[in-house]
């Protein structure tokens, strides 16, 4: 398409400001991560005597990265409407967010919704494509604990071992909270065409905003998290201590809860189903979000809470709960593009948005603090350096 002499500063503007974007990035990572990983190594001493402690100061380390990518989209006017229930209800809880996937950008999106919800972000673990490890933050990810899975049939049982062995090393020791999966197994432009065949094949639902989720880490993840009461049973959240939540409940009722539930407490406790859903279906990538191309978007993300109680372990009940779950989201994302809003939740009249936002002062605040870690350890180094050469 032929470039008008009106659209020509436009466009060069554009270039200008993705190349300078494009720049800060890469000076961002240099300084940060690089400063993340020096922290890390000369806290090894911390890990030996106070695990616990060594890792809550990683998690805000990790979550301080998070928060610098967010960054980038913020900047570029990228930002997050929130819809459904308030996840910051179980934010000190043990849960599990199903994900639908579209693109690279749905990562970028979570890593900026998720910062105000306490330490979350700090105590989170992200299951993600194997391909992750190999960016510029896999070193960091690979340190914090996240798990990289390889995809394709004929890894699929070892990679599910492998997730189990890691939930049972990492999960605990490192004082997780939260788990980030991805159920449908890849972005649903590759996965529609081949997830539609199975569905016609098996007389399953036919769906086009979403795939058909795949239930082989959920159940590894439920069986390996999931607190069992000694009637076998599920110790874990429940539908009296959501409506609690729901309802904002006074702090005496929910002390109540919490102190009864004793032994309880421990383990995973909600399932988060969490729909991202863009303007015009149409994704965002990670390239967008750190060239800032596209015009400022406002990407919506609906959540909605289930106790753990109410989600069948076993595998063919999971299985047809989850391709539930993923059929509610094909109604919600249809919603959504034909009225540009997500629909009330049962028993409200209307749907209620909530805008969320970064502060720019923190974000002020740990920019400075990665360069001028970034600026003390090049000094170190470089005096090292000097001593021994």
């Amino acid at each position: 398409m032929a470039i008008t002499l009106e659209e020509a500063p436009w466009l060069g503007w554009l270039l200008v400001k993705a190349l300078m974007r494009f720049a800060f990035m890469v000076v961002n990572n240099l300084v940060a991560i690089p400063s993340y990983i020096c922290y890390v190594i000369i806290l090894q001493p911390l890990r030996v005597l106070d695990s616990k402690r060594f890792w809550y100061i990683e998690g805000i380390m990790y979550k301080w990265l998070l928060g610098m990518v967010a960054s980038w989209g913020w900047y570029a006017g990228y930002t997050v409407m929130e819809w459904g229930e308030d996840i910051k209800a179980v934010s000190k809880d043990e849960a599990v967010m199903l994900v639908n996937h579209q693109a690279t950008g749905d990562v970028c999106t979570l890593m900026m919704c998720l910062q105000d919800k306490g330490l979350v972000v700090a105590q989170m673990m992200w299951l993600m494509d194997h391909i992750f490890k190999y960016t510029n933050f896999g070193i960091v990810s690979l340190v914090h604990g996240d798990f990289f899975i390889r995809q394709g049939r004929s890894y699929r049982d070892q990679q599910l071992l492998l997730l189990k062995k890691h939930l049972e090393n990492n999960y605990r020791s490192r004082d997780r909270k939260w788990i980030v999966l991805f159920p449908e197994g890849g972005f649903l432009r590759k996965r529609r065409e081949t997830s539609q065949a199975f569905a016609k094949k098996n007389n399953l639902p036919f769906l086009t905003n979403v795939t058909l989720p795949r239930s082989g880490a959920t159940k590894i993840i439920l069986n390996a998290l999931v607190a069992q009461q000694k009637n076998g049973s599920p110790a874990g959240g429940d539908a009296k201590e959501l409506e609690c939540y729901r309802t904002g409940a006074p702090k005496f009722i929910l002390r109540i809860f919490l102190n009864a539930k004793d032994s309880k407490s421990k383990g995973l406790q909600w399932i988060i189903d969490t729909t991202i859903a863009y303007p015009k279906a149409e994704p965002i990538d990670i390239q967008t979000w750190i060239l800032g191309y596209r015009k400022p978007t406002v990407t919506h993300v609906h959540y909605r809470i289930f106790p753990i109680k109410d989600v069948p372990l076993e595998t063919d009940d999971l299985t047809t709960w989850l391709y539930q779950r993923f059929v509610e989201k094909e109604d919600l994302l249809s919603h959504f593009y034909e009225t540009g809003a997500f629909p009330p939740s049962k028993g409200h009249k209307e749907a209620v948005s909530r805008e969320m936002t970064l502060s720019n002062l923190w974000i002020f605040l740990i920019q400075s603090f990665a360069f001028l870690s970034g600026y003390m350890w090049y000094n170190i180094i470089q005096y090292f350096y000097h001593c021994l050469f």
